[in-house]
């Protein structure tokens, strides 16, 4: 659990950037003539931070080289899983959708009618963004987060524990207060970008969602022993999720709507049970072939 706490500790030292660094970037960039938005600044100082203490928390937990990292296989290997995963992940959202389309839980977006082109263009630029999405999540959460945690605890709790994480990250909201920036901004920029947490019930259905997302992607990277699969079908649930999102719109009519968050109206009650089936699945897909980390070190 100390690694698990030191993790912690170090997300808090990135959101907690915000409150101290962004008015004082924020004037540096004013004073070098650039007219940035304040929250910009705010959220480039956090991932500056994180960054930085994520260079060193790796390395002081021993968790810096390749293999903890999720890259110990073979390039081609690990290019081959990944492009299987993307394929795999985009598969395993047909039943999703088809869920959504027979309960009326998604219309098509007025006037949306994309040819071959727009389709194209929408698939290639999902893509793109879960590639990114993925190589940065997996490699700070199922990468070094889980082998620091596996090493002393096992697998289970380091796949729990990471799933927790990884639900409460997407809630750390885009808050904007761009104007009368001040010294108090930053506090109030890190405040409203926790402000989902002070109403957990609200998002109680997207956090079980996400959560079941990261056991998923945990048991991946637990069986295969890196993240190439798991950065894949990250790629591929996120490609599937944006397009679905910039073509439909959540039904506020249908009569099962409301197994839909409002936190993105994809995500819910209805993929959470889906997230179950899909478990069975990727166990078959991906046997148990990694011993679970000596505990300690």
């Amino acid at each position: 659990m100390r690694s698990f706490a030191i993790f912690l500790g170090l997300i808090a030292f990135g959101l907690a950037g915000i409150a101290v660094f962004a008015y004082p970037a924020w004037e540096l960039t004013q004073a070098l003539g650039f007219d940035f938005r304040f929250h910009r600044v705010g959220s480039r100082v956090a991932m500056l931070t994180l960054l930085v203490g994520f260079v060193l928390v790796a390395r002081w937990l021993k968790v810096a080289d390749k293999a903890s990292l999720g890259y110990g296989v073979p390039r081609r290997e690990f290019l081959r899983q990944l492009a299987r995963g993307v394929v795999l992940g985009v598969l395993l959202m047909l039943p999703v959708l088809a869920t959504m389309i027979l309960l009326d839980m998604r219309d098509l977006r007025p006037g949306v009618a994309p040819g071959a082109l727009g389709w194209t263009k929408l698939a290639l630029t999902g893509l793109v963004t879960g590639l990114v999405v993925a190589f940065i999540e997996e490699t700070f959460l199922r990468g070094a987060m889980m082998t620091a945690i596996a090493r002393e605890s096992g697998y289970l709790r380091a796949i729990v524990l990471t799933s927790l994480v990884y639900a409460a990250t997407h809630f750390i909201g885009r808050y904007k207060n761009d104007d009368h920036v001040g010294w108090g901004s930053g506090l109030d920029l890190l405040s409203g970008t926790l402000a989902s947490f002070a109403h957990p019930a609200a998002i109680l259905d997207a956090f079980a969602c996400l959560a079941g997302v990261g056991v998923l992607l945990g048991m991946v990277r637990a069986r295969t022993g890196h993240i190439g699969a798991c950065i894949g079908l990250h790629a591929g649930w996120v490609a599937v999720i944006f397009v679905v999102r910039e073509t439909s719109m959540r039904n506020p009519t249908g009569p099962a709507t409301w197994m839909l968050s409002d936190y993105d109206g994809f995500i819910g009650w209805m993929v959470l049970a889906w997230i179950v089936v899909l478990g069975f699945i990727l166990a078959r897909i991906y046997p148990a072939r990694v011993a679970p980390p000596a505990t300690g070190r």
